[in-house]
C-alpha cells in the first residue's frame, strides 16, 4: 500500500536523547572504519540520532524498514559535534511521490543540542516499497 500523501510536513522527534560520548563516538568511528581520535567526531555520527527518528516515523506509520531502500543522505553542519554534546533529532517528512510503484520520501532531520540551537540538519530519501503483497 503506497504511502499516504498527509504524511509530508509531519514531524517525528526520536524517543530520546543521545549524549555523544567518547566512547559512543570511539565505537561509531571503529564501525564505519574512521581513524581518529574519540574527541574527533566523524561527521556521520549524527546518522546514528538521525534513525532513530527515522524509526519513530516509520513505527508511527507502520512501514516495515525492511521495504526501505535508504536512496541519499546528506549533512549540513552549523557547528562541529563535540564529545559532551546532548542531542536531539526530529525529522520531518519533506516530500513524497509515487514513481514505479514506489514511495520516494524525502526527509529533513533537524539535530539540536540541549540549548534547542540547530547542529547539523541531515537530508534523506528513502525509497519504499510496498512489495507485491500489499502490506505496507
Amino acid at each position: 500500500m503506497p504511502v499516504d500523501p498527509s504524511l509530508v510536513g509531519r514531524a517525528f522527534p526520536a524517543p530520546a536523547p543521545l549524549s555523544v560520548t567518547p566512547e559512543r563516538v570511539s565505537a561509531f568511528a571503529a564501525a564505519v572504519g574512521h581513524p581518529g581520535a574519540p574527541e574527533v567526531v566523524p561527521p556521520t555520527f549524527p546518522i546514528v540520532l538521525a534513525f532513530d527518528a527515522m524509526q519513530a516515523f516509520l513505527d508511527a506509520e507502520r512501514i516495515d524498514l525492511h521495504r526501505i531502500v535508504h536512496g541519499e543522505q546528506r549533512f549540513a553542519y552549523a557547528r562541529p559535534l563535540v564529545a559532551g554534546d546532548e542531542l536531539r533529532a526530529t525529522l520531518t517528512v519533506t516530500g513524497l511521490r509515487q514513481i514505479g510503484g514506489a514511495d520516494i520520501i524525502a526527509t529533513s532531520s533537524e539535530i539540536v543540542d540541549a540549548a534547542g540551537a540547530v547542529v547539523c540538519t541531515g537530508k534523506a530519501t528513502l525509497v519504499h516499497s510496498s512489495g507485491s503483497d500489499g502490506d505496507a
